[in-house]
């Protein structure tokens, strides 16, 4: 074979998304074909990954991981500075008998508009190596000592610091507390600032209950109750979370605590206008009760001001704001953040002080200097234009459901929510296409199945952050096939 006719047979590789096997095998057992039945290619160069991912409409990750798989295999070797060729004794090479034929590869865990997730090829690998290098090559003995169970103090100040510049809250590095994420960062609100569940004696009392958000983050109903207090969802409307659904303080199991998303609701991305903040914070100041601030994403602004933090908005000490670094740089750091009013602090670290911190301590340190560098500032820049314009990428691919799907640019976050428009609703469900679309390879999130209350909305939830343009397109292109079959 040629150089151009095997150039050809290249970029004729199908790729089918709707098979089990994930897209970087298919690519795999595609290239080992060709090139065993192929002839004399030996030498031959391979067309360049970002070419050839271009050609068949797939990330560039994925024909490097095939590249790869069939270098170790001996099909393929590199040479520094030319690229990659077709092994010189490839003639010699026969497909491995299948009694030694490694088992099919698991698929990929990240599938086409699954929501929260950042790309990670915009992750500055080598500036955090340099930063955990620079921490633990010669660590400060502070951090070999015993733990500060509020987390390391120059991550907290950093940390502190990056709030006053992108969100405006006036707070020192004393009240952080580095937390092991959302779930853990209830876990200790709940366990540390609530009255426990029951007590013994005269004064026994029941569990209190926390107002939640429906539809809502779905895990942290299971976070309430592991504490032992009740989640109460409440309905939330165009604007959000209605402060006048919490029941009246003198039902059976108060309401001792709202955890709210104000400044952009999870997952309808509806912010909470400032009539409801200040009522919000009316209720807990009158109550005695806390308001926990859950701020996920609000560094993904792509028009306008937001809203001030609602903590920012607290002259009385009752609003905890709640962060954390999984969306902003990876979850399997597993490191969020609580920034604690005054008369917090003193009873959350007489708490932590007997149960410890779960948060690890070996990236805080990282952590710190990649912020105080200018280095994280700059990632999420970067993180921001992109996703802007995968956004916008994505809203032109779905424009041919303006029918069917009430489309309109979300001025932040990492997804879009859809809602259903009436004559789709009148043939289908959210959940329906959402478990229609798993068949195509297509991770939809259904805004109903965040709902635990009657009535679910219905809406499409598509996350955008962590696929390239092409990605995006291909699965619109999926999604319009999808919904013209269903109607």
């Amino acid at each position: 074979m040629t150089q151009p006719g095997f150039e050809a047979a290249l970029f004729a590789l199908t790729l089918d998304r709707s098979q089990p096997a994930p897209l970087h095998q298919q690519l795999c057992d595609g290239l080992r074909a060709l090139l065993l039945r192929g002839g004399d290619l030996a030498g031959l160069p391979l067309p360049p990954s970002r070419s050839l991912a271009a050609e068949l409409s797939v990330s560039r990750m994925t024909v490097t991981t095939a590249y790869d798989q069939l270098m170790a295999e001996g099909y393929l070797t590199a040479r520094r500075g030319s690229g990659t060729f077709v092994a010189a004794d490839l003639p010699h090479l026969a497909p491995a008998p299948p009694s030694v034929t490694p088992p099919a590869p698991p698929p990929a865990a990240w599938q086409i508009f699954q929501t929260g997730l950042p790309d990670q090829s915009l992750f500055p690998h080598r500036d955090w190596a340099r930063q955990m290098d620079r921490a633990w090559r010669a660590p400060d003995p502070a951090l070999l000592g015993r733990p500060d169970p509020f987390g390391w103090m120059p991550l907290r100040r950093a940390i502190a610091a990056h709030l006053g510049a992108w969100r405006g809250l006036d707070c020192q590095g004393e009240q952080v507390v580095i937390t092991g994420g959302a779930w853990d960062g209830v876990d200790i609100l709940a366990r540390a600032l609530l009255p426990p569940p029951a007590q013994t004696g005269p004064a026994q009392t029941g569990p209190a209950q926390i107002a939640l958000e429906d539809p809502g983050w779905a895990s942290l109903h299971h976070a309430v109750r592991d504490t032992g207090h009740i989640p109460l969802p409440l309905r939330i409307d165009a604007e959000g979370f209605d402060p006048a659904l919490i029941p009246d303080p003198t039902a059976a199991a108060p309401t001792a605590a709202a955890i709210v998303t104000p400044s952009r609701h999870y997952p309808t991305g509806r912010p909470m206008p400032l009539a409801r903040r200040l009522a919000l914070l009316d209720w807990a100041a009158a109550q005695g009760t806390l308001i926990v601030e859950d701020d996920y994403d609000s560094e993904f602004r792509y028009q306008g001001q937001p809203l001030p933090a609602l903590a920012g908005l607290d002259q009385q000490g009752r609003t905890i704001y709640m962060g954390s670094f999984s969306k902003l740089l990876s979850s399997a750091l597993r490191l969020g953040y609580l920034v604690l009013p005054e008369p917090a602090i003193a009873p959350v670290h007489a708490y932590l002080a007997q149960r410890g911190a779960r948060a690890s301590l070996a990236p805080q340190p990282a952590l710190a200097g990649f912020m105080d560098s200018g280095e994280f500032a700059t990632h999420l820049r970067r993180m921001r234009r992109s996703y802007a314009r995968r956004q916008v990428v994505l809203l032109d691919a779905l424009a041919p459901l303006a029918r069917w799907l009430d489309l309109a640019p979300d001025p932040s976050g990492m997804h879009l929510c859809v809602p259903l428009r009436p004559c789709l609703r009148a043939r289908t469900c959210d959940r329906a296409i959402a478990e229609a679309g798993r068949a195509l390879g297509l991770r939809i999130g259904a805004l109903s199945a965040h709902a635990v209350l009657p009535d679910a909305p219905q809406a499409l939830l598509l996350g955008y952050s962590g696929f390239d343009e092409a990605e995006l397109r291909d699965g619109a292109a999926r999604l319009c096939r999808l919904i013209a079959g269903l109607t």
